[in-house]
């Protein structure tokens, strides 16, 4: 199923779930019955999640003006403790 989107002069435009394909370039207004013509317009690409989005935009950005790193940036690990039962085990 695709959606068509079709502009009506009077009401302003909606939408139409239809089979891949087989959009009139024409179609009845739902709401006041003119005949209406279809709108190509771009995908819905603002529908993504937020992280996607905000993983876009980064990229987009960084093709334009990337960030220079004069240094190896500090490492963000935690000091790991070793599991309190290896303790117990036994030594050679």
């Amino acid at each position: 199923m695709a959606t068509y989107e079709y502009a009506c002069p009077g009401c302003g435009s909606f939408d139409v779930r239809l089979a891949l394909g087989t959009a009139p370039a024409t179609r009845e207004c739902p709401v006041c019955g003119r005949e209406c013509r279809r709108v190509y317009s771009a995908p819905a690409l603002t529908r993504t999640s937020p992280t996607v989005r905000a993983s876009r935009e980064r990229e987009e950005q960084s093709r334009e003006t990337p960030e220079v790193v004069s240094e190896v940036p500090p490492s963000r690990r935690a000091a790991r403790r070793p599991h309190p039962a290896l303790a117990r085990l036994p030594r050679p």
